[in-house]
C-alpha cells in the first residue's frame, strides 16, 4: 500500500501546476489528506488538508487563496492545485495519508516543484 504523488515541474513565477496523490492498495475514502512541503535547510510544514469525506479543509497562510486541495474517493485521488506560484514555494511537496478510523498512515516519496524565471 503506498501514495505517489505526481505533476511537479519547473515553473516561473506566477504559473500554475496541479499535483496528484493517486493511493494504492487501500481505501483513501476512509483516510484524511495533508499536503505537506519541504524546502531545502526548511522543515516539512503542512500547507493543506482535507477530512476524509471533504467536508473540512484547512490551508496554511502562506498559500491561502492560490492553492486548492480536493479529493475524490472513487478515483482513490486527492490532488493539489496551485496557482500565482511564487519562489518561495519552491520545495518538495508530499501527500501524506492519516486513517481516519484506523490504520497506518502513508507518505509518497514528494514530487518537486521549482519556481523560477
Amino acid at each position: 500500500a503506498q501514495v505517489v504523488e505526481s505533476g511537479g515541474d519547473k515553473v516561473q513565477p506566477g504559473g500554475s501546476l496541479k499535483l496528484s496523490c493517486v493511493a494504492s492498495d487501500f481505501l483513501l475514502r476512509n483516510y484524511h489528506v495533508q499536503w505537506y512541503r519541504q524546502a531545502p535547510g526548511k522543515q516539512r510544514e503542512m500547507i493543506a488538508s482535507i477530512t476524509y469525506l471533504g467536508g473540512n479543509i484547512f490551508y496554511a497562510d502562506s498559500v491561502k487563496g492560490r492553492f486548492t486541495i480536493s479529493r475524490d474517493n472513487d478515483a482513490n485521488a486527492a490532488w493539489l492545485e496551485m496557482t500565482e506560484l511564487k519562489s518561495e514555494d519552491t520545495a518538495t511537496y508530499y501527500c501524506h495519508a492519516t486513517p481516519a478510523f484506523q490504520g497506518l498512515d502513508y507518505w509518497g516519496q514528494g514530487t518537486q516543484v521549482t519556481v523560477s524565471s
